[in-house]
């Protein structure tokens, strides 16, 4: 079970996700970090455990806004210099393109960006690519096609269920379980509720690879020692 901290990007801090209602994120307040400069909500991370990945949503972005790529490059210089899975609103072959071309770097295409399923039947076969499903509270944000058509995705597929965000209520165990049914070899994130030790380990039990956390990390949920029996 990989475990991945999750930053929420927004004007260029870091901010506290809940629910998948963008226009009432805040600067982060969390006792890892003196305030929520991106970097150093990193480090306070990195105090828990030596994470050697980060999953970037960068909110500017993906709402049509100006990419917090200096937020990115900041990240990346960080010693030890961490992966980065970012999603940053992906709709063209461009974009993506040179995304995968950026050193440590796994560009993340959202279901919820997409007019349709060009960009997944042009960069699936990339080893890099990350397919993010995105539920909301309305269910399954993007083209239809992304959902029941697993031979479009890639080899590791976020489930996001943005409506468990921040909420503490628990993952989606029944989709999770749905899609990695559909999944066969690929890697399946569990992304959004998670609580606890508990719920990973029920997760790992299914045969998801991953999970993307923060409301866990910042609370105390998850302790160093859980952290690194689970990443082992």
């Amino acid at each position: 079970m990989k475990i991945i901290p999750v930053l929420d990007i927004k004007s260029g801090q870091v901010v506290r996700a809940e629910g998948g209602r963008r226009e009432s994120y805040r600067p982060i307040s969390t006792p890892l970090s003196p305030d929520s400069d991106p970097v150093s909500v990193a480090n306070g991370l990195r105090s828990l455990h030596p994470f050697s990945m980060f999953y970037i949503a960068d909110l500017d972005a993906i709402e049509g806004r100006t990419p917090n790529r200096e937020v990115l490059e900041r990240l990346v210089r960080m010693p030890a210099s961490p992966e980065l899975w970012v999603d940053a609103g992906f709709y063209n072959e461009e974009d993506v393109a040179e995304a995968l071309a950026w050193p440590r770097v796994r560009p993340v295409v959202g279901s919820e960006s997409q007019q349709d399923d060009a960009l997944l039947r042009r960069f699936r076969n990339h080893p890099d690519l990350v397919l993010s499903l995105d539920f909301f509270g309305d269910g399954f944000r993007g083209p239809p096609i992304l959902q029941v058509e697993p031979a479009l995705w890639p080899d590791t597929v976020i489930v996001m269920t943005l409506a468990k965000v921040g909420s503490g209520n628990g993952p989606d165990f029944s989709r999770l379980s749905e899609v990695k049914s559909k999944a066969g070899d690929r890697a399946v994130i569990a992304a959004g509720g998670i609580r606890d030790d508990n719920d990973l380990r029920r997760l790992s039990q299914l045969g998801i690879a991953g999970a993307l956390v923060a409301t866990a990390l910042h609370g105390g949920a998850l302790t160093p020692n859980q952290l690194d029996a689970l990443n082992r």
